[in-house]
């Protein structure tokens, strides 16, 4: 290939800010070696900001700015349009409008996709444009394509990790250091792993949209994000992570899609993982998707999920195979999911209450005899019997913490049997649940 013969393909790019600035940094002072890797001469176009007059760490010489992103969509000197500024609205329209006008379309941008990503893959599919969006889940961990590409003679039967940075930096810290929640969350926040309002991020709502994505594109069927059971980790304190490593565990939150004959169940939520385990052990702001699939048994992707960097790591990756494409003269493409969204079946969803694991539980109740046995005698009658207990140090006059860790028990029994426990009056405090990711059978 004569990569000095080729017409340059042309880039529009929506958004400057922390990853925007990296793509537009990339695509120009790194353009010959660029070439010189791919093959492929790439030119940045037209960059479109919300305010031209902003200082930045980078901005591109030689593209033209604009203030409106309708422009970079429309303009005829466009092949693919990278969207960074994500949200829904006008992130939607934009993807939309790529797709009616056939031009490639590279987007980071996980809650367009998990809230509307039926109409925009339906989109791509109809035009036969093409759509990426690896740098929407997890960063440079290739995890997109893999399900997509690797495991496509496979079937993928579970698919879980840590899917958010800043959780897992807190946590981490929390586990190191025996800090408060509250404390690492304001040392993430002055580093920039945690935004200044964190809600997405230690709500478990950024994972639940990236576990939205990956459970669509492993198993082949339509999912509807509000499926998705979801908690958070603003409730994990430091005596929970004290007492889970007495017990061989880490804490960490975990977004799990599994397969379950033609059902599957979705959801985000702290769990303990054994500490010998691989994804126990991936800390700070790092990210780990592993899948188990029928036949090549387990796969774990590990990495920087999230960051200018890496995110635009992502991003690259498909602008140069989109360009490749364009540059080849394209020929037949793959859907964004694998298979049409309009044939694919929608699997029912396993309602939470339905589900079983084993679990950590926390209570805070007062210092007289018979607690244990009330407590005790409510798990007993629902079937849940108890594995293993911690009892503190009794100090006078102040409420003890008893920790248990039962056998498996489904979850209905469990919520029974608390709502049980706690209006009996014992309870000083709301008891702390976590679920345990050993011998997880749901």
């Amino acid at each position: 290939m004569n990569g000095g013969a080729m017409k340059p393909v042309r880039v529009g790019l929506i958004g400057l800010g922390v990853v925007g600035c990296q793509v537009a940094r990339i695509l120009t002072e790194e353009a010959e070696a660029l070439q010189a890797r791919t093959g492929i001469p790439l030119r940045l176009e037209k960059v479109a900001v919300r305010d031209l007059g902003k200082e930045r760490d980078f901005t591109p010489e030689g593209a033209i700015l604009t203030t409106e992103p309708f422009d970079v969509v429309n303009s005829a000197e466009v092949d693919i349009v990278v969207e960074l500024i994500g949200g829904e609205d006008p992130a939607f329209d934009l993807a939309i409008g790529a797709a009616r006008k056939r031009k490639g379309f590279v987007t980071a941008n996980k809650l367009l996709l998990a809230l509307r990503g039926a109409e925009v893959f339906s989109a791509f599919e109809k035009s036969g444009a093409r759509l990426g969006f690896e740098a929407a889940v997890a960063g440079a961990i290739p995890i997109i394509r893999s399900i997509r590409e690797s495991f496509s003679g496979d079937q993928v039967e579970l698919i879980q990790g840590i899917v958010n940075g800043t959780g897992n930096y807190i946590l981490s810290r929390m586990t190191d250091e025996g800090s408060r929640f509250e404390d690492v969350l304001k040392d993430a926040q002055a580093l920039g792993y945690a935004e200044a309002d964190p809600t997405l991020d230690v709500e478990g709502i950024d994972s639940a949209h990236k576990i939205t994505i990956l459970a669509a594109l492993a198993f082949e069927t339509v999912v509807d994000f509000s499926d998705v059971y979801t908690e958070g980790i603003t409730r994990i304190t430091p005596e929970d992570v004290i007492s889970a490593g007495e017990l061989g565990y880490r804490i960490k939150l975990l977004g799990i899609a599994r397969r379950i004959e033609d059902a599957i169940s979705l959801r985000v939520h702290p769990a303990m993982l054994p500490q010998r385990c691989l994804m126990a052990n991936v800390n700070g702001p790092f990210n780990a998707v592993e899948t188990r699939s029928k036949r090549a048994g387990v796969s774990t992707l590990v990495g920087r999920g999230a960051g200018g960097g890496p995110t635009a790591t992502a991003v690259l990756s498909d602008i140069v195979s989109m360009a490749r494409d364009i540059a080849s003269g394209g020929g037949a493409r793959m859907a964004p999911l694998g298979s049409p969204v309009g044939g694919m079946e929608k699997l029912p969803v396993i309602p939470m209450d339905e589900l079983e694991s084993e679990y950590y539980l926390r209570f805070t109740v007062p210092d007289r005899p018979g607690v244990l046995a009330q407590i005790a005698g409510a798990l007993g009658d629902n079937g849940i019997s108890i594995a293993s207990m911690i009892q503190r140090e009794r100090m006078e006059n102040q409420p003890v913490s008893v920790v248990l860790m039962t056998h498996n028990a489904v979850e209905a029994d469990m919520k029974r049997s608390l709502t049980h426990i706690e209006s009996s009056g014992i309870c000083l405090a709301p008891t702390m649940i976590i679920r345990i990711a050993e011998n997880d059978r749901d």
